[in-house]
């Protein structure tokens, strides 16, 4: 699906088309060619979301890759009335549907902003064009899902640990950065423990320090 076209236009106004920080996130990976920067300078959009805005609907086949300069994001699934997050992350990331970037097939995930993000758009079509036109960037995209592999990994770690407070342990080492950010409902879900149960274990470890 593809952001909001109003939205775009009025971000236009708002938000300079500043590719410098996708471009520093994937000089980090591995050094980018004057031409590859000059590509994402020429076909990313400038986009805003306001809090709470679905990037992505459930079933929907997602057409762009977006860049989050400002703001944080999380996924989620719906099972019955019960929403599950499955994933939460913030600045210099990409979110996109895997399931729609190589193979337009529909999310079986909603992509949903926690805050008003600020972003940058790439529609799937170019990244493919720049796949072919400069293969070099291949090993920038190698390292991306190296480090989503890990990412997933970690996630899967989560789900398999037992104890409610270990789970809260392991986040607050992977995820320091968003425990005093992100609404703890979204942790708690994330983490699969309700709600009173994250409160009290927080609770506990702020009395022990």
């Amino acid at each position: 699906m593809s952001p909001d076209s109003h939205t775009i236009t009025e971000a236009k106004k708002n938000i300079s088309h500043d590719a410098s920080h996708l471009i520093a996130a994937l000089n980090s990976f591995h050094p980018l060619t004057i031409e590859i920067e000059n590509y994402f300078k020429k076909h990313t959009e400038p986009c805003f979301f306001r809090r709470g805005k679905l990037l992505l609907k459930t079933g929907d086949v997602c057409k762009y890759v977006y860049f989050i300069k400002k703001g944080a994001v999380r996924g989620f699934i719906k099972e019955n009335q019960r929403d599950i997050t499955t994933w939460i992350t913030a600045e210099n990331e990409m979110v996109t549907s895997i399931s729609g970037l190589d193979r337009d097939e529909p999310s079986i995930e909603n992509i949903q902003t926690i805050e008003d993000c600020e972003m940058l758009s790439i529609a799937n079509e170019h990244l493919k064009n720049l796949y072919i036109k400069h293969p070099e960037f291949n090993v920038v995209s190698r390292k991306l899902l190296q480090q989503y592999y890990r990412d997933a990994e970690g996630r899967a770690f989560i789900a398999r640990i037992t104890n409610a407070e270990n789970k809260y342990k392991y986040f607050l080492t992977k995820y320091p950065h968003l425990v005093n950010r992100i609404p703890l409902k979204y942790i708690a879900s994330f983490l699969g423990i309700t709600l009173e149960t994250l409160s009290r274990i927080r609770k506990k470890l702020s009395i022990n320090g």
